[in-house]
């Protein structure tokens, strides 16, 4: 008979029962009675009365029974932890058992009670078994380890259980490498300042020789592992890569997903010309493809994850297109998903089948995917140019079949299309308003009201078509009335004679009987437009529209590339990063992908880096409302005030209240004065005094300054994420003004006037000194008035670095908001920290000396700069010219050895060894700092200057 005997039994007097058989003598009779215990705890049934008596069948040799006892123990240790300390004795004599598989169960047992009093007698076990010669007692103390830090942080840090771990990672047995990494992940999510995986290329080496021989759950914790890692080259990204690609092979989905994200991290640090590059995207296919041949559950998380992949590189799978392809037995929820896929690879190339393809769909059953491929149709004509016409008559044929769900969403997507090809497929307006009577969905009759009245000249009897809407207009949803109200004023402006009458009505409507706000106001607006100036009111309501972007539900560019670094995880499904569902935000990092090199970038991607920006210096444009900018959100234009002329432009401009604070918070007031340019210090140019000529050979004075190096101008803020205003720029510093050169082009079909522009000023308390920048501009930004469609100006804004501080990540990230008559728009960039290298940097030699001795070695950068062929005098000249000073100079053993310091406008100084081989393209800098944080940044400077 089975165990299912122990379940059925539902005797009085049980427990008594149970407690004289928990104590006989004979064995069988034990375990039956521990069998009969173990299974009424699992129905429910509270036998914590039995806990001594359990705890005394521990003694035994019977691996069977023993196990039984762990499990009831570790359930009921929590309620009786008075108790539960009579069972310590017995976990110290099992975790030196001869059987490794009783260490094994003890060391596992004693991590899963969670008591705090018996958490200290634990410590000696497993220290034991953190270094047993089996393997399978290590891996299990390894977890072990994670267990007792949740309970207990600061105990597991004293008993030095931390380090042993890390010393873990280099075991011969690869299990207990993966539980290691496993165990020192875990940590560190719940400790993210601690830095515990302290990943170094012989670690990562150890690491890759493990992934081939652990299990599959194994292979995924060293793959997120690596994921974390950033390469200190692309040679040694390359290596990585190499070494992870057979894991695409694997026959668990899990591990290939985890393999993609290591490669899809690494790839952003190769470069497009390497063959290596184009192998490794002909490799990433394969395995996605296989992913959809699994289970529907399995097929979803896996198109979740493509879609992601497609978006950051369609390359990959741009010649994949018909495994996306529906098929007749696939659920809602995967069919949804590849349609969204397909849209996304469609091109010139594929347009055929996958319009065929579409349309077939539209003719399906169910309600809700014929309305997807309804309007995945609309966005292949907006996508692809090519095939607008092929798309409208597809469209044409499906209103035709005057299934009502059909005839809407196709009319909803005709109407952006005649927004992305203006005065181009008109004809078809005569067939939409043949089914103007069909039409009762609110997106739908607001499509088509526009519709009518954009091109209301076209339409003989516009007035008849919108006075029918106009009939039951308080029934109407928000979006139709405001829709109506629009396309009637249109109507007005275009034929005045003849809908006098109809525009009173519904400006009537709007205004007097509507308890809508937002319906009122544009009421007013209209009213008082058409009455006192016709003419202003032609040119606001009918200018030109911007033509509507191509993709208009890709995700923004920094979340993507986030969410790369998540796939694989309820991340990469949700579409959403961890902080915005796990609640408390423990153990939440935001991870971002490598910096990319020059050449990397995706030439599909539809977000290229702009040319001339500097490798890791790619803006993000910030359009989504609550992602990072606080309190620069709730923005309204303000009228325009005017304040006295800056000196350095007479043209006057309207100011305006960025943040609700008043206008002293953008112009300080309202005499407002240009800050007086930084002075160059008077001993800036004094000879260098004697003293270590023992330890230096020493330059002579220092010459003169002629201004820091000037990165070209990158775009900051791409037209079609600004509704037609680009945003190009750079930044300055010279004799101690720092600028932000900006190049404002108007691209749209209107003029823009009104600019403003304001920095994040979210304040972050208890800060560190290393994040007090503090950037922030020194006066309001001053434009030509107006900009006219396709005009350029050149503005010079002057910074202070006295304004509001936030922590960034990272600390050179600049957030910014520009303002017009149109809208406000949000992007960030980051700014070269040589334009924060103040005039006065140069250290004295004996101070030099004392401070370099003074910080302690841990806080000493070591960085390789590359392809750097310039000898010792002329690098010294070109750090000079950015306000890094060369203090001393000496030649030992055939390298040049410059000392240098810098001093940032926050007082943080910085010193510096840099080492020229004559001959040899690379140097080596060391960079002492006592904020080590911004090592990295002056590391980049360095890089930046020297090569340009």
């Amino acid at each position: 008979m089975t165990d299912s005997k122990y379940f059925t039994t539902t005797k009085k007097g049980e427990i008594f029962e149970l407690k004289a058989e928990l104590n006989s003598d004979k064995k069988e009779k034990k375990k039956e009675a521990v069998k009969k215990v173990i299974a009424s705890m699992t129905v429910g049934k509270d036998v914590s009365a039995l806990f001594p008596d359990v705890v005394n069948c521990m003694q035994t040799d019977n691996l069977e029974l023993k196990k039984l006892v762990y499990l009831y123990l570790m359930n009921y240790a929590k309620s009786q932890p008075d108790m539960a300390i009579m069972a310590v004795n017995t976990f110290v004599k099992d975790c030196e058992d001869p059987n490794p598989l009783i260490r094994a169960l003890a060391v596992r047992t004693m991590g899963c009670i969670r008591v705090d009093k018996i958490t200290e007698y634990l410590c000696e076990p497993l220290r034991k078994c953190l270094k047993d010669e089996d393997p399978y007692v290590r891996k299990t103390a390894a977890v072990c380890v994670a267990k007792l830090h949740d309970i207990n942080a600061q105990l597991v840090e004293d008993q030095g259980f931390l380090d042993t771990l890390k010393d873990l990672i280099s075991d011969s047995n690869p299990m207990v490498v993966a539980n290691a990494v496993a165990a020192l992940s875990e940590i560190a999510e719940s400790h993210p300042s601690s830095n515990l995986l302290d990943l170094n290329p012989q670690s990562i080496n150890k690491l890759l020789t493990a992934l081939n021989e652990c299990t599959e759950w194994g292979q995924i914790f060293i793959l997120d592992c690596l994921a974390n890692y950033m390469p200190k080259d692309d040679r040694e990204a390359q290596s990585i890569c190499e070494r992870v690609t057979p894991r695409l092979s694997h026959a668990n989905s899990a591990v290939v997903l985890s393999a993609v994200k290591v490669l899809m991290k690494f790839m952003e640090m190769l470069s497009k010309d390497l063959d290596y590059y184009g192998t490794l995207l002909k490799k990433l296919a394969p395995p996605l493809v296989t992913l959809l041949s699994a289970e529907p559950e399995l097929q979803y998380v896996a198109l979740r994850n493509i879609n992601l992949i497609v978006q950051k590189r369609p390359e990959i799978l741009k010649h994949e297109m018909k495994v996306f392809f529906v098929k007749y037995n696939d659920p809602i929820y995967v069919k949804l998903e590849k349609l969204d896929i397909m849209i996304r690879l469609a091109s010139q190339a594929n347009i055929a089948q996958v319009l065929a393809e579409l349309k077939e769909y539209a003719t399906e059953v169910d309600v809700d995917f014929v309305r997807k491929a309804v309007r995945a149709i609309g966005r292949c004509a907006i996508k692809v140019e090519q095939s607008a016409e092929r798309c409208v008559s597809t469209l044409l044929d499906l209103i035709q079949t005057k299934v009502n769900y059909v005839v809407q969403e196709a009319i909803v997507v005709i109407k952006d299309i005649f927004r992305k090809y203006p005065n181009k497929y008109e004809s078809v307006i005569a067939t939409l308003c043949e089914n103007l009577d069909s039409l009762d969905e609110p997106e739908a009759r607001a499509a088509m009201i526009w519709i009518v009245g954009e091109y209301a000249e076209r339409i003989d009897n516009a007035d008849e078509l919108l006075e029918s809407f106009l009939e039951g207009f308080h029934d109407e949803s928000t979006q139709v009335q405001l829709q109506l109200l629009t396309a009637i004023v249109k109507l007005f402006l275009k034929k005045p004679t003849e809908t006098q009458e109809l525009v009173q009505q519904v400006l009537s409507l709007a205004t007097q009987d509507s308890d809508n706000p937002d319906l009122r106001d544009r009421g007013y607006i209209y009213w008082r437009l058409l009455s006192t100036d016709p003419v202003a009111a032609k040119e606001v309501v009918l200018a030109e529209k911007p033509l509507i972007s191509e993709e208009t539900d890709l995700i923004e560019p920094t979340l993507l590339d986030e969410l790369i670094c998540y796939i694989g995880t309820l991340a990469s499904v949700y579409h959403k990063p961890p902080s915005a569902f796990v609640e408390g935000g423990r153990g939440v990092v935001h991870k971002s992908l490598p910096p990319r090199t020059a050449s990397s970038e995706s030439a599909e991607s539809p977000e290229t880096a702009p040319t001339g920006a500097p490798p890791g210096e790619q803006p993000d444009v910030i359009p989504a409302q609550g992602d990072l900018l606080g309190d620069l959100l709730n923005l309204d234009l303000g009228p325009p005030v005017s304040g006295p002329p800056l000196a350095t432009s007479s043209v006057q401009m309207g100011a305006v209240d960025l943040l609700g604070g008043g206008l002293d918070s953008l112009i300080g007031g309202t005499n407002f004065v240009a800050p007086p340019t930084a002075a160059v210090p008077a001993n800036l140019g004094a000879p260098i005094g004697s003293g270590l000529s023992d330890l230096f050979d020493l330059t002579s004075g220092v010459g003169t300054l002629s201004g820091s190096y000037v990165a070209p101008k990158a775009v900051w803020l791409p037209a079609m994420k600004a509704k037609g205003l680009e945003i190009s720029g750079t930044f300055t510093r010279q004799v101690g003004s720092i600028s932000m050169d900006l190049q404002l082009t108007n691209k749209a079909l209107q003029v823009m006037t009104d600019f403003a522009i304001q920095f994040n000023r979210n304040r972050v308390q208890n800060m560190g000194r290393l994040a007090r920048f503090g950037l922030a501009p020194a006066a309001p930004l001053q434009v030509h008035a107006p900009l006219s469609p396709n005009q350029t100006v050149e503005i010079s804004l002057p910074l202070s670095t006295v304004g509001s501080v936030m922590k960034m990540e990272p600390l050179n990230n600049l957030q910014v908001a520009v303002k017009n008559n149109i809208d406000v728009f949000y992007f960030s960039t980051l700014y070269p920290l040589h334009i924060l290298f103040v005039e006065d940097g140069k250290m004295d030699r004996q101070m030099f000396l004392a401070t370099w001795k003074d910080i302690p070695n841990e806080n000493e950068a070591q960085f390789q700069i590359r392809d750097c062929p310039l000898n010792a005098e002329a690098a010294s000249s070109k750090l000079q010219s950015s306000n890094i000073f060369t203090v001393a100079k000496r030649n030992v053993e055939g390298q040049d050895m410059l000392y240098q310091s810098l001093k940032l406008t926050n007082g943080i100084w910085v010193l510096a060894e840099l080492r020229i081989q004559p001959g040899n393209p690379s140097c080596t800098l060391s960079l002492k700092c006592r904020a080590p944080e911004v090592s990295q940044h002056v590391y980049q400077a360095y890089e930046t200057i020297l090569k340009n």
